[in-house]
């Protein structure tokens, strides 16, 4: 497994989020920053190859040792082959994309109705550009954005059937999808081809529970349970970190509506979530981020680069014991 960093995990820090000053990174300035904090690669949008040397790019990183992931979006199979093209020249093995339409805390209900059409859409621009895919060699990974649930991507993986299609795990996603990350890992597992290393603290609410950035490690995700999942699955996966979402999510599970498009659930599976929230819950208080109090620029990027380095030395760590056991073993 390699660690690495996505672009958009740290967004003011990296100058890409609309209210900084700060002027934009570049890709190779985002290669030496992960190089400078001994990361194995990164993950960016084509945006951040506008100007650069590509070849020049793909050369730094292969002497370095480090992967390239290209960062999409959507399932219009035009800009996804675009994509797929670039990441075949950079020699990156993956771009990832998301398909939307749910809104942040796996909230479908502007959907009504309409989810159903949207998935066959969904599948159909995807399984175009899977094909795509397949003739460039390079991987498509979709994401768990806060839209698709397991149930959802595992129907995807096998009405695509192929072995160039699969799945971009976010670690902290599944919440909001009312699933719970490591059940939901081992769900997706045969298909997983990247993964988001994200962590959230849950606070509980009258509709159901918010979901606001933590560190890695410090919030509900059992990272250490996820590595088994990856060493049996995908053991030579690359992980970015992001550190995202500067404003909570809000997952209205407990809103009879906000079921309404959802793959049918038992009630042991809502409980089980429910105890795995509440458990796992922050005691009753200010929830909310620098960003949602309005903090100013300076303190925010002080405030990510406090996460991003806990959460590094974190995951180097538990690394380090990851690959210590698996070698005893």
């Amino acid at each position: 497994m390699k660690l690495g960093l996505a672009v958009y995990g740290t967004t003011f820090m990296m100058g890409i989020h609309p209210r900084s000053t700060r002027p934009r990174i570049t890709a190779s300035q985002l290669l030496e920053q992960a190089t400078g904090y001994g990361l194995q690669g990164i993950e960016l949008p084509l945006s951040l190859l506008e100007g650069e040397d590509a070849a020049a790019l793909t050369r730094q990183a292969k002497t370095r040792g480090q992967y390239l992931v290209v960062a999409s979006g959507g399932y219009d199979p035009k800009p996804l082959k675009e994509a797929i093209e670039a990441a075949a020249r950079l020699g990156a093995p993956t771009v990832r994309t998301v398909v939307g339409g749910a809104d942040f805390g796996g909230d479908r209900r502007r959907m009504a109705g309409r989810w159903p059409s949207f998935l066959q859409e969904v599948l159909s621009g995807l399984g175009e550009a899977a094909r795509a895919a397949e003739q460039a060699g390079v991987v498509l990974a979709v994401e768990n954005h806060q839209d698709l649930a397991s149930e959802e991507l595992l129907w995807l993986c096998q009405e695509i059937g192929s072995p160039y299609f699969g799945i971009t795990l976010d670690t902290g996603n599944p919440l909001a999808t009312a699933e719970e990350p490591v059940d939901f890992a081992r769900r997706i597992g045969p298909h997983l081809k990247h993964v988001h290393m994200k962590d959230y603290w849950i606070y509980m609410s009258d509709d159901g529970y918010r979901l606001v950035r933590s560190p890695l490690g410090q919030g509900v995700v059992d990272f250490a349970a996820l590595f088994q999942v990856f060493e049996e699955y995908c053991p030579k996966v690359n992980m970015s970190m992001e550190l995202g979402a500067l404003e909570a999510r809000h997952t209205r599970v407990l809103c009879e509506d906000y079921w309404q498009d959802y793959p049918q659930r038992s009630a042991a599976q809502l409980a089980n979530l429910l105890r795995f929230a509440q458990a796992n819950a922050r005691p009753t208080g200010d929830w909310r981020t620098p960003f949602e109090k309005g903090a100013s620029e300076e303190n925010i990027i002080a405030y990510e680069q406090r996460q991003f380095l806990t959460s590094l030395s974190y995951l180097q760590n538990l690394l380090q014991t990851h690959n210590t056991a698996s070698q005893t073993m």
